[in-house]
């Protein structure tokens, strides 16, 4: 016995057959009767409307994209002054861990926590700037929101602390030691 299946269904090959079901394969026939109808906007094959955001392609993609980059850098140094603090600590910490002598795993891990400040940062000031964009208004889940992307921003300071601690705090240990 087959079962009835919708049109979606047989445009994406979805046919429900009983499990010993030696009838003739019909689905092709069926197929080619339907090809022209044009697909709904809910259909998950229908194409993408046309985004004129989305026109380029290759290298002139990459040159716009770069650029786009760069402007949110100069928007978040000049509009957010805890990035600008993350980036001060940023500028002390990157020069430290390239010139202390630990092995390039440690170095990479002390240069990795310091960017992933910088980036959870970028990030919950987009999230805090899409929100003020949606409404001003106080509103419950918008202030949850904005205090999930401060978390994440404190979780990325509590790894880099963590990170530079364990690693250069002993080197500090033993420096201090030597000069006492």
């Amino acid at each position: 016995m087959k079962a009835k299946t919708s049109v979606q269904a047989k445009s994406l090959l979805y046919v429900h057959r009983e499990p010993f079901d030696h009838e003739e394969d019909d689905v092709g026939i069926e197929l080619s009767q339907h090809a022209s109808e044009p697909l709904s906007p809910d259909d998950p094959l229908a194409p993408l409307p046309f985004n004129p955001y989305k026109g380029n392609r290759g290298l002139t993609r990459a040159w716009h994209a770069m650029k786009n980059s760069l402007n949110g850098f100069r928007v978040a140094i000049r509009e957010e002054s805890a990035f600008r603090q993350e980036l001060t600590l940023a500028a002390i910490l990157v020069p430290c861990g390239i010139v202390v002598p630990v092995t390039p795993v440690e170095r990479a891990a002390l240069l990795a926590s310091v960017l992933l400040v910088l980036m959870v940062e970028l990030l919950n000031s987009s999230v805090e700037a899409a929100i003020d964009r949606i409404s001003l208004e106080r509103h419950e889940l918008s202030k949850r929101a904005k205090d999930f992307g401060s978390a994440a921003v404190m979780v990325a300071l509590l790894v880099c602390v963590l990170t530079w601690g364990l690693i250069v705090g002993p080197l500090l240990w033993r420096w201090a030691l030597m000069l006492f």
